[in-house]
Formats: C-alpha cells, sequence, structure tokens
C-alpha cells in the first residue's frame, strides 16, 4: 500500500510535507517509522520473519513488529496500529516504553533509498504465540527465542536469516534495555 508519509528533516524534525512512501523511499526522504519488540517475562524475545513477498530482506528474522509512521500519526499510534496489522495483537499506549529513536539510513541493491527513524518501543507479549496472526504480505512466521538465542544471533549477526548486519548496534541497544526491563 502507497500511503502518505510525513517527510522530516535530516535530524528527524517533521518538515509540514507529506509525500507517498514510494516517492520518499526513490528520493531517499527522511521519514519515521515504528518498532515494536515484544518479550516475556520467561525471557523470550518475539522474532517475526519478513514476508517472502517483501522486496526488502525477505525471509530475514528481525524485529517483532515494524511498519511506516502514517502522515498526522504518533510514534506510538503506528505502534499500535502495526502490532494490530501485522501480529493481530491489540495493545494500548501503557503497553509500550519508547526506548529511543535511532537512524537507519540504508541503500539497497534494488534502487530503493531507505533513510529511516527508528522511533522503538518495547512491551510485554501477555498471549501464547498461538493466539498471534501473521499479516501474510507483512509476516511469513513468528518466534520466541531465548535471551541466550538472541545473543547467538547478535554474535553471528548477518548469518542464518538473522537481523540485519549492519544495525548491530541496534539490536545490542535493544536487547540491553529488554534486560533491564525483565531483571
Amino acid at each position: 500500500m502507497d500511503e502518505f508519509i510525513d517527510v522530516v528533516t535530516k535530524d528527524g524534525k517533521l518538515t509540514g510535507r507529506r509525500e507517498l512512501k514510494s516517492i520518499i523511499h526513490k528520493e531517499g526522504l527522511y521519514h519515521h517509522t515504528a518498532h515494536v519488540w515484544l518479550y516475556t517475562k520467561d525471557k523470550k524475545i518475539l522474532l517475526a520473519q519478513r514476508s517472502s513477498k517483501k522486496s526488502i530482506c525477505p525471509l530475514l528474522w528481525d524485529v517483532s513488529v515494524a511498519g511506516h509512521i502514517d502522515a498526522g500519526e504518533t510514534a506510538k499510534q503506528a505502534a499500535i496500529r502495526e502490532t494490530l496489522e501485522e501480529i493481530g495483537l491489540k495493545l494500548i499506549e501503557n503497553d509500550l516504553n519508547l526506548i529511543g529513536i535511532f537512524k537507519c539510513f540504508q541503500n539497497y541493491d534494488n534502487g530503493l533509498i531507505d533513510n529511516e527513524f527508528h522511533n522503538t518501543f518495547i512491551g510485554e507479549l501477555k498471549v501464547p504465540l498461538p493466539e498471534l496472526t501473521p499479516q501474510e504480505d507483512e509476516v511469513e512466521a513468528l518466534k520466541l527465542v531465548s535471551f541466550k538465542e538472541f545473543e547467538y544471533f547478535l554474535e553471528h549477526i548477518g548469518k542464518d536469516m538473522h537481523f540485519v548486519a549492519i544495525n548491530k548496534a541496534y539490536y545490542q541497544e535493544v536487547y540491553q534495555k529488554i534486560r533491564m526491563q525483565i531483571v
């Protein structure tokens, strides 16, 4: 879907301009996304496998939920909407804790220029995995991984289709924030 997204400056500030997502990625315009990392009290983290239909990183295991923030939408509103759309989980604002806004500027072989600010939230997953419903066009599969497994994926980043290698510092920070939340 080619929705309208707010264009921001290289520092993440709103410009007042809105563009279609396709134009934003074609021209490399700066924009915001919402990321949601879900964890369980028994020290597991939910990973989503990107759909095979995705133009970027198909079948890669990554963040629980991620999506663009629509024009006029807040980061938290987008996080809640994307979580419902992508995995069928209904959250409320108090379920999410903003841990930071992370720059992620990447160019892809297919010509897409992705200059994003990841508004990153963590939250507790309070339902069993089988109750989640992956959205076919976005999510191929879901799995819970232990902290030990997550650490292994960080040590071997970019292998076995887990995580984007150049974003290692981002994953490490997310992991530390989740660990601090549970301890």
